[in-house]
């Protein structure tokens, strides 16, 4: 298995991103940008990534974008659980562990396309 926010973990998200269904925005929408936050992330791993969505494609990268449309903040432990398939989005956001600043909207339709696209970031 691959260690979250390892190198690889990033080529291999985003090579799964690239091979999904097309992005369901217009031709012509901007980018959605959405920085995802672990504020208590270990020092050999970034504190936060940046998950891009336009028209062309999505895409992941480490680090945070200063023109994020939202951000969503959660521990590390449970990103690596969400990514991992062993707790889902749903249940995280009810029990109070990810907090979304901005654009929340910005996040709905893009939700079940990233669910196809890669079926364990529930």
């Amino acid at each position: 298995m691959v260690d979250f926010l390892s190198t690889e973990w990033f080529q291999g998200l985003n090579e799964t991103l690239e091979s999904a269904d097309g992005v369901p925005l217009q031709a012509d929408a901007l980018t959605v940008r959405v920085v995802i936050e672990f504020p208590d992330a270990p020092n050999s791993a970034p504190h936060a990534i940046t998950f891009s969505i336009g028209a062309e494609g999505a895409r992941v990268e480490p680090g945070d974008h200063l023109a994020a449309d939202a951000i969503v903040r959660l521990s590390f432990a449970d990103a690596a659980a969400l990514t991992g398939g062993d707790i889902d989005s749903a249940s995280a956001l009810r029990d109070g562990r990810v907090k979304v600043r901005g654009d929340i909207n910005a996040l709905v339709p893009l939700l079940s396309w990233l669910q196809r696209a890669h079926p364990s970031a529930h």
